[in-house]
């Protein structure tokens, strides 16, 4: 009952909000159904191995990984969406929080089934639910930006429907399509259909993450979707966008095709890092900049998957801090383009004197994405390149430091100048609201908690999600 209490309790408040007309009504359902739905998924950490639907739905540690990120993100963006709203009063909120609500549904889908053909549907209603959010503005650059999300994502998804069309094909045992009876007669699953299937599912889901050179939709749309709107892209979606990929490669790697999968994953994952490099370097846009940041940790985490034993448990715990790192981090942008109605960095300067504490968050949210000491993302790419290391691939681990140390300088130029440099002209001093700070304040104390401590119980989870990628724990 709780599975589908996480997955129907958005849908029924999404509809009470587009049909109830007051603002304070719609406010109230989408932080109520956020704070139950945090609450909810606190308790599936009590229940492992939660199952319903004839086990269509499951908990398992990678999906309850990825719902976690979901929920705690989305609590945060709907806290900030009050102050948000509030500002926003000629665009209306009906639409907003019933998408907003629409997308936490399909998430939440995604992240609990295990027949892969209800998350290939999550993963459609991700992208129906968020599209009219891109849309918000009603301008032109917002309707280029969603036709461009739309198009690609729509192609992504019907290669990922064609990948998952070949696994169905390949199966000849047990259920259809249900995961742990692929895992489990993974020896019978027909090799050529499943290596297909595997391309079709990579680039598919790969698309939705992100990853280059099928980054295209990303810049375009974070850049004019609402800040808070591209925190849950760049958070939340592209998490759920991993899972499906991190199921094909469980059911690889139970197959024995772990060198089939190893060389795509590490030339996309390259391909991914060195554009992100090179598109941030002379960056001039603070939401673009982080679309490209975000095409590089996708990067990242597909590195890890193709390096295999601790690297697996690196990508896993790169996937929690990458997602709450970047809401925090488009949160604090979000801010600054409320406070100066732009995102162009040359307009923007003396943040820190103008908003202390976006400002500081502005910085904090910079060395947390970054890698840098003592964030949690330091710790799991050092966990990755040490991974690398072990397991005899030096060279990748030189090619990722390099990339990484341009990829600093070219993000702490633009944000540094952002929240330190001179204004022109003096502006009055913003007026930080509690609802626009509390979220991404909340954010930043969690990703800077996961570099200080790793809590047992989230050590455990994320060495059993490991070990069904075909990794290990440290």
């Amino acid at each position: 009952m709780l599975l589908f209490l996480l997955i129907l309790l958005p849908v029924a408040a999404g509809l009470l909000a587009y049909l109830g007309p007051a603002p304070r009504t719609r406010n109230a359902l989408l932080v109520g159904t956020a704070a139950l739905h945090t609450a909810g998924v606190a308790l599936l950490w009590r229940r492992p191995g939660l199952a319903a639907a004839g086990g269509w739905l499951a908990v398992d540690p990678l999906g309850l990984t990825v719902l976690t990120i979901v929920s705690v993100l989305f609590l945060a963006v709907a806290t900030y969406a009050l102050g948000f709203l509030r500002l926003e009063r000629q665009r209306g909120g009906r639409v907003f929080v019933t998408c907003l609500l629409g997308f936490l549904a399909a998430a939440s889908l995604v992240a609990l089934a295990h027949h892969l053909a209800l998350v290939w549907i999550g993963m459609e209603a991700t992208t129906l639910s968020l599209a009219p959010l891109v849309f918000h503005r009603h301008d032109r650059r917002s309707l280029e930006a969603v036709w461009k999300y739309l198009v690609l994502s729509s192609v992504g998804i019907g290669l990922a429907l064609l990948g998952t069309f070949f696994l169905a094909s390949a199966q000849v045992q047990g259920r259809p399509l249900i995961l742990e009876d692929l895992v489990r007669y993974a020896g019978s699953l027909q090799p050529g259909l499943l290596r297909g299937s595997f391309i079709f599912l990579l680039v598919g889901y790969g698309t939705k993450m992100g990853l280059a050179p099928l980054h295209a939709w990303k810049p375009d749309t974070y850049g004019e979707a609402p800040s808070l709107v591209a925190g849950l892209m760049a958070g939340a979606l592209t998490s759920c966008a991993f899972l499906g990929l991190a199921r094909a490669v469980s059911i690889m790697t139970a197959a024995g095709q772990s060198e089939f999968m190893r060389p795509p994953l590490l030339a996309i994952g390259i391909v991914s890092m060195v554009v992100s490099a090179a598109f941030i370097i002379g960056q001039t846009d603070l939401k673009r900049l982080l679309a490209y940041s975000s095409v590089e940790h996708m990067g990242i985490l597909v590195l890890a998957l193709a390096i295999g034993g601790v690297g697996s448990y690196g990508a896993m715990l790169h996937l929690i801090n990458n997602g709450l790192a970047k809401g925090l981090t488009f949160l604090a942008v979000g801010n600054v383009v409320i406070f100066y109605r732009t995102s162009e960095a040359a307009a923007i300067r003396g943040v820190l004197q103008r908003a202390p504490w976006t400002g500081v968050l502005l910085i904090v949210g910079l060395f947390a994405i970054t890698g840098s000491p003592p964030f949690g993302m330091f710790v799991s790419e050092l966990t990755i390149l040490g991974a690398a290391i072990r397991g005899g691939f030096v060279w990748l681990a030189v090619i990722m430091i390099v990339l990484l140390a341009i990829i600093f300088v070219g993000m702490a130029r633009m944000i540094l100048d952002v929240a330190y440099g001179k204004p022109a002209e003096p502006g009055e001093p913003a007026a930080e609201s509690r609802s626009l700070i509390a979220g991404p304040l909340v954010l930043a104390a969690i990703v800077l908690m996961l570099g200080l401590y790793l809590p047992a119980p989230l050590r455990a989870v994320l060495g059993e999600a490991a070990r069904a990628l075909g990794g290990s724990a440290p």
